[in-house]
């Protein structure tokens, strides 16, 4: 797929796409939250995502696109599986036991992970010690994030469900990170909205045979659902995971990756607003001490590749980073 030219866009469609894809993305959070309050976590996920790719699919079909290729699909079932199954996945099951705010929070590290796990990029990474810096910072950051939730059930196993939920935000974020340099790695030559729509597919598809297998559908009625869910579940599928990623992906394309990135520390700063300021949610002082440390860990992992344009290669490890959009 080609790109646009950089500079190539008006003024006013950056300022836009850049608006949609901060706070957009940065609102999933709650709106997954308000979802999941009436519709089984892992079957509100598996809607959202088939819906998303079924619509996008048949897009791409009426546009006049191959859809079928064996070698784009493959990957993409790959990607879409760490990408979203997994990585956002955790983020949806994680939300039933945390704030969304604190989820936010804590996908905020994501970028460690990235570095961390991007092996072929190691020698650069580590002998820059702006990243150094960043990677010990958000890991020191993650540690006061776990603190509390882990002292409270290590002394009162009453927030066992909570510490659970905490591990496997750990483990979603790690598979987002490896399935953005999964899909990073193994690109193909394909539509990149083809190869967008097939993730998204084979996630809902996996959401839906493990929502069958938990037992999900057995409690769910479709008339007893109240309106604001079906909202919420509205706005993920079109605004988090069409017109999101759709602005996001054209950024890339009329601007560097480098300044794209930014959402990786934004998203999580609006999640924290909306969550405390429209659903009454609450931090503790250390967990906002854990916030700012995090992001200002992964503010200075983006510092060093604004220094050193010389290495695109770095710059363009941060193009599938995010939330869960």
């Amino acid at each position: 797929m080609k790109g646009l030219k950089q500079g190539s866009a008006s003024t006013f469609k950056v300022v836009l796409a850049f608006a949609i894809v901060y706070l957009v993305w940065g609102s999933t959070y709650l709106f997954i939250r308000l979802a999941i309050l009436h519709i089984p976590a892992l079957l509100m996920a598996g809607m959202r995502f088939f819906t998303a790719g079924l619509l996008l699919i048949t897009w791409c079909r009426l546009r006049g696109e191959k859809v079928f290729v064996k070698e784009s699909i493959r990957p993409a079932v790959v990607s879409g599986l760490l990408l979203l199954f997994f990585g956002n996945g955790a983020v949806v099951w994680g939300e039933q036991f945390l704030p969304s705010s604190f989820v936010a929070v804590l996908t905020a590290a994501s970028p460690v992970w990235f570095i961390l796990l991007d092996k072929r990029n190691w020698t650069i990474n580590f002998r820059n010690r702006e990243t150094v810096i960043g990677l010990v910072t958000g890991f020191a950051g993650v540690l006061l994030l776990f603190s509390e939730s882990a002292s409270k059930a290590l002394h009162t196993g009453g927030n066992g469900y909570q510490l659970g939920a905490i591990g496997i935000l750990v483990v979603g974020a790690a598979s987002w990170a490896g399935g953005s340099l999964y899909s990073k790695y193994n690109t193909t030559e394909g539509s990149h909205s083809v190869v967008t729509a097939w993730q998204m597919i084979s996630a809902g598809a996996a959401f839906f045979l493990v929502s069958s297998l938990m037992g999900e559908w057995n409690s769910f009625h479709w008339q007893d659902i109240p309106s604001g869910s079906w909202f919420s579940l509205a706005y993920l599928i079109s605004f988090g995971s069409l017109a999101g990623y759709s602005a996001y992906t054209w950024l890339l394309q009329v601007r560097p990756a480098t300044q794209v990135s930014t959402h990786a520390y934004v998203n999580p700063t609006v999640a924290v607003i909306l969550g405390v300021s429209v659903a009454g949610e609450s931090l503790t002082a250390l967990q906002w001490v854990g916030l700012t440390i995090i992001l200002g860990s992964v503010l200075l992992i983006n510092l060093s590749k604004y220094r050193k344009l010389q290495q695109p290669d770095f710059s363009e490890q941060t193009e599938q980073l995010a939330c869960k959009a």
